[in-house]
């Protein structure tokens, strides 16, 4: 049996892609022989085979933005504990799943695409799902539990700069609460100023970026003004 197609049987990973990056990761198993490890997602093993995940870091999450969440959360010490938070681009779940682990009481997401959360996540009573729905025309009435405001607002959103979004998140705040979202430069630049294939490669434009989120940020006060 394949090996990829043997994790997401034995439910070490969720999907095929998770499989293959664990694989990347290091898997190794043993049939009848001695220990091995994996070369290929489409390497044959027996089907009772045992396994070995060299690094669970993969399987921690239903995607690798649980990854990203962890890290900001570590290297900022910020505990969410107890949190109720607001998850805009929740796509598969993986910075809802992350919360969720790291203790949140509750996590309602926005996505403008339609049934992409993982399975796990849409059947947890802890989790909300808003789907099709832009974050940039976001309301308080399209969102469940977000009367008193959130916590947290956490974000992953691609095609869209932060300067649109945040006029429309940073009122769902409560009163001291956060925001820790994630900057994708190339979405916040002028065409002009990304290289081949739309990537940033020109390091001076960093700062560029962070000015323009900063001074988006600012403008609005410290909480903006509710819907």
């Amino acid at each position: 049996m394949r090996i990829d197609q043997l994790l997401v049987q034995r439910g070490l990973a969720s999907t095929r892609s998770q499989a293959q990056r664990l694989i990347a990761a290091g898997v190794r198993c043993r049939g009848t022989g001695d220990w091995r490890r994996v070369a290929k997602n489409g390497d044959e093993v027996d089907a009772d085979a045992h396994i070995e995940l060299l690094d669970d870091a993969e399987a921690r999450y239903v995607s690798r933005g649980g990854l990203k969440l962890e890290g900001a959360l570590q290297h900022l010490d910020r505990s969410v504990e107890g949190l109720l938070c607001l998850d805009l681009g929740q796509s598969t779940g993986g910075f809802t799943d992350c919360l969720l682990q790291r203790g949140a009481s509750r996590v309602v997401g926005v996505d403008v695409g339609f049934g992409q959360l993982h399975e796990r996540l849409r059947a947890d009573p802890r989790v909300g799902c808003v789907e099709r729905v832009n974050a940039r025309r976001l309301c308080v009435q399209d969102l469940p539990d977000a009367a008193e405001g959130f916590d947290l607002i956490v974000g992953d959103l691609s095609f869209i700069s932060q300067t649109l979004v945040l006029p429309a998140a940073t009122p769902m705040l409560k009163g001291g609460g956060a925001l820790l979202m994630l900057v994708k430069p190339q979405f916040e630049l002028q065409p002009g100023q990304l290289g081949k294939g739309g990537v940033v490669t020109d390091p001076s434009l960093y700062p560029v970026v962070e000015r323009r989120v900063r001074a988006a940020h600012s403008a609005l006060g410290p909480t903006g003004s509710r819907p």
